[in-house]
């Protein structure tokens, strides 16, 4: 028989606290009818000790492992003054107990908090929890040769092999941080810098010598999930000769169940939720980061305690992409847990800064990482237009296209009224193909400007507004290029096959060119990335940085040549705006408030995901109802085919789901006569999850799909103009910029490098400067400054001399062109294949203009092949002779027999004068 409640504060609050312990797997039993037998763990209330009764002691296996100390509610604001009290009776002789030492587990507990002190940690300090850890927790803790805090103030030192400056500063701070027992701590690193290899390294000394039972690795998306659980396959640590997944059991949770000899478990945070309350997930729900949905609740999930996921689970939560998916109402499904939170992120704001209480243990910037050569940098080339600029104007009785959004089916219409659009509407509800077709066309013409040098166009990442941009700009980048289907490619979330698609970007020479929504927007690595095209806007700051953070990353230059054979190195990326992101107004992050307005597609979204306010269901099944009162049957058939139900019988069962009638008849069935507030809200919460089991992510898609105008008007008839196409900022300055930094970088290897040695301080020896030479200059310059590539210096100088000609085939000729015109033997930029043609010509009608011998034509065509050797290879020795092309042609006997013993006089005439 239940017995009643107690009345007074003191007693409801040990009444609660008694039900919180039950749901921990505490056997609660008063001092009088104690019984050991019952359960592993048992608590007993007002147990005698020597200084007085404690509120609860905790027995694990017989043994007395902890005491509970109860306050009301009231207390919770000075529950930390409780501490000395708790730990008397922690240090206490228990009677009839042999306790020597002091019981390490110690509570404080309201029915509100519980806060918690592990005695065996090195420095005991209490700190908030969940609620009570479980009796088999408290076995093993009691148990163990040390606490896991005592374990990670023991970590021995870094092995240094293997790791950047950077991860290693990351590291040794957070073992730092960790160390001093800080519960949260921000690793702040450049995108492409190895946040991921620095955080597996960090997990894997936690493991190994800290002794922590298991660690959560959260992402927000299924894609990064994917991604961080190769790289965990893929690690070698730098002590051992096995991969990380040799060692450990790495589990990236795709269902509710959890392994239990998991020691990793990658997770969304979106999964994680719903394994907590025990729940499915459909795999849409994991697609999208959460912080992109415009759909907020106002008040966070309700996170309830879940025995199979007791909070101590994990020791360490390792957070990916920390800056965005983890505030508002995501973030009780982080502080649910009693561990070690550990942020990862490239791009903090102050939300980041404020959850991790200002605990930054890295900040390692894009612009150091650019330095220490970690990244890349970037150069911004603009294509502006008309249309994309403006819109334009639909005329009354024009001829128009309509086309379906979904099927793309098409059909032909006259426009009623004159109708503008805005450059805001483009591919949205209307879709200019003239637009789209001079963005692509101006990149086609200008990227062997962009890329000087370069055979095959670099890898190129397009990014556009919605899976029909995309289709539209696939289609264009093919007819403008010229190339088939494997040419460019489509990777986002709804598109065949991405992981294949991605993995060919990211491996083979093919896609030379992809197209994304937003699948690889983010966290998504594709080193060989050297361009990256804006044709969508984008208002988030971080969002934009995280994007841009696609191009940054480095390789080693035989990696970038297995896909882009023409590639010396990767020395930058380049963005091509053609929209205006570069300039537009950038939000530090989403707002907190939620917004009067949702989208359709983020309030279904929100219901799938668990939201169970009567305010999205009530609102959700209004906007279905009207949606369902319009629609056709071939529309009602789609919905009816996907979701196995009529629209009619969705709408009803999500009314049925929140009428106080069927939902206090739900929790009488239940066993309450008489329902309370719990019981009618428990109730109320089972009808509306069975309403929304039916919302999948591709049900969802199609409803909007068929809710919004299902249609778009391709504009035809307006044409574009382009506005302009060039370099963005001051090209001068930056030119300026590059330029110094060249003559100074020659200048300090002035006598480090022969070559350099000779131009500087006895050019007139040049004629000397060979082939091999040159190579070692260019070498240590890409070693030493890859950002100043010849051929980017060349556009640099370019710029400054007004050059109007042609780019160097190479970057040893543009290098030679380059040292000339610093070390002053030539006053402007001059093409060094076009000195060597002017020079030889001179060279020629000097010799025919004297009275000795003139050249045959047969020596003429000899000598044409030397100039033409020189341009490229600077000098010419009796070895090159044996070499293409002149071995084709007879080589040194030739040669010989062609200029008998003046042979090697003509080539050392041609060396000096057409080196002048």
């Amino acid at each position: 028989m239940q017995q009643p409640l107690n009345q007074y504060p003191e007693q409801i609050a040990r009444d609660r606290i008694d039900d919180r312990l039950r749901a921990a797997g505490w056997d609660v039993q008063d001092r009088d009818s104690l019984a050991f037998h019952t359960a592993l763990g048992i608590a007993v209330r007002e147990y005698q000790t020597d200084i007085g009764p404690a509120d609860y002691v905790l027995f694990v296996d017989r043994q007395a492992v902890g005491v509970v100390e109860a306050k009301p509610d009231n207390w919770g604001v000075r529950i930390t003054s409780v501490e000395e009290q708790s730990e008397g009776y922690a240090n206490a002789h228990l009677k009839w107990v042999k306790n020597n030492a002091p019981l390490p587990f110690v509570y404080e507990s309201t029915s509100k908090i519980t806060r918690f002190t592990n005695g065996r940690d090195p420095n005991p300090r209490s700190r908030e929890v969940f609620t009570f850890h479980r009796p088999e927790t408290l076995k093993a803790w009691a148990h163990a040769a040390h606490s896991f805090r005592t374990g990670v103030s023991e970590l021995p030192g870094l092995k240094l092999n293997g790791l950047r400056d950077c991860q290693i500063a990351a590291i040794t701070n957070l073992e730092t941080s960790l160390k001093t027992d800080k519960p949260r701590a921000l690793v702040q690193m450049a995108t492409g810098s190895g946040k991921t290899f620095t955080a597996i390294t960090q997990v894997y000394r936690l493991l190994k010598h800290a002794g922590a039972r298991r660690i959560l690795f959260l992402v927000d998306t299924k894609n990064l999930g994917e991604q961080a659980e190769q790289e965990f396959m893929a690690f070698l640590p730098n002590d051992d000769n096995r991969k990380f997944t040799e060692l450990y059991n790495v589990q990236r949770l795709t269902s509710p169940s959890i392994a239990g000899d998991s020691q990793v478990v990658i997770s969304t945070i979106q999964r994680m939720y719903a394994t907590l309350k025990g729940e499915p997930l459909d795999e849409g729900a994991e697609e999208e980061n959460p912080a992109e949905q415009k759909w907020r609740r106002k008040e966070p999930l309700p996170v309830v305690y879940n025995p199979k996921l007791p909070p101590e689970f994990f020791d360490v939560v390792v957070i990916d992409e920390c800056h965005r998916s983890i505030y508002n109402l995501w973030r009780q499904v982080i502080e649910y847990f009693d561990a070690y939170l550990i942020g990862l992120t490239a791009t903090p704001d102050n939300r980041t800064y404020g959850f991790f209480q200002k605990n930054v243990v890295s900040e390692y910037t894009h612009e150091k990482a650019v330095a220490d050569k970690v990244n890349v940098g970037n150069e911004v080339f603009l294509i502006e237009t008309e249309i994309t600029q403006a819109g334009e104007t639909l005329k009354a009785e024009q001829l128009i296209e309509k086309r379906e959004r979904e099927t793309r089916a098409r059909r032909w219409d006259t426009q009623d009224d004159e109708q503008a659009y805005a450059a805001t509407q483009l591919d949205r509800s209307v879709v200019n193909p003239d637009q789209i077709r001079t963005v692509i066309r101006t990149f086609r013409d200008k990227w062997p400007e962009i890329f000087p040098g370069r055979k095959e166009l670099p890898k190129t990442l397009i990014f556009a507004k919605t899976d029909s941009h995309a289709d539209d700009i696939i289609q264009t980048v093919r007819q403008e290029f010229g190339e088939g289907n494997d040419f460019c490619r489509k990777i986002t979330n709804g598109a065949k096959n991405p992981k294949s698609s991605l993995t060919a970007f990211r491996n083979d020479y093919y896609p030379r060119i992809a197209v994304t929504v937003d699948m690889i927007a983010t966290g998504t690595d594709v080193k060989p990335l050297e361009c990256l095209i804006f044709m969508r806007d984008v208002k988030s700051k971080n969002y934009f940085e995280q994007m841009k953070g696609r191009g940054t990353r480095v390789l080693q230059p035989d990696d970038l040549k297995k896909v882009s054979p023409s590639a010396k190195a990767k020395t930058h990326y380049v963005i091509v705006d053609a929209v205006g992101v570069t300039k537009s107004l950038k939000t530090a992050s989403q707002p907190l408030d939620s917004k009067p307005s949702i989208l359709f597609k983020d309030l279904a979204m929100g219901l799938m995901m668990g939201d169970r306010s009567e305010e999205t269901v009530s609102s959700l099944a209004a906007r279905l109802s009207r949606l369902d009162n319009k629609l056709g049957a071939e529309d009602q058939e789609k919905i009816t085919n996907e979701g196995g139900k009529p629209l009619t019988v969705i709408v009803r069962d999500l009314f049925d789901a929140i009428d106080p009638d069927k939902v206090e008849a739900d929790a009488k069935a239940a066993g309450h006569p008489e329902p309370d507030d719990a019981a009618m809200q428990a109730a109320r919460e089972d009808r509306i999850q069975q309403a929304a089991n039916i919302f999948t992510g591709p049900l969802i898609n199609l409803m909007d799909t068929i809710r919004r105008d299902n249609e778009q008007t391709i504009d035809h008839d307006n044409l574009d103009t382009l506005l302009r196409a060039e370099w963005a900022g001051d090209v001068a300055e930056n030119a300026k910029k590059i330029a110094q930094e060249f003559e100074d970088y020659l200048t300090e290897n002035r006598d480090e490098i022969e070559a350099l040695s000779i131009y500087f301080n006895t050019p007139a020896r040049r004629a000397e400067v060979s082939y091999a030479m040159i190579k070692e200059v260019l070498k240590k310059l890409i070693k030493d400054r890859p950002r100043l590539a010849p051929l980017t210096v060349w556009r640099a100088y370019a710029h400054l001399d007004d050059y109007k000609g042609s780019s160097p085939a190479s970057d040893l000729t543009a290098l030679v062109a380059l040292i000339r015109r610093v070390t002053g033997l030539d006053e402007k930029l001059t093409r060094h294949s076009e000195r060597v043609r002017r020079n030889f010509q001179n060279w020629v009608l000097n010799r025919h203009s004297g009275a000795g011998e003139k050249f045959s034509e047969e020596q003429m065509d000899w000598l044409r092949m030397i100039r033409d050797h020189l341009a490229t290879s600077f000098t010419i020795e009796r070895d090159d002779l044996d070499m293409s092309p002149f071995d084709g042609k007879g080589g040194m006997g030739q040669m010989y027999a062609l200029f008998g013993n003046g042979m090697d006089e003509v080539m050392i005439e041609m060396n000096e004068a057409l080196s002048a």
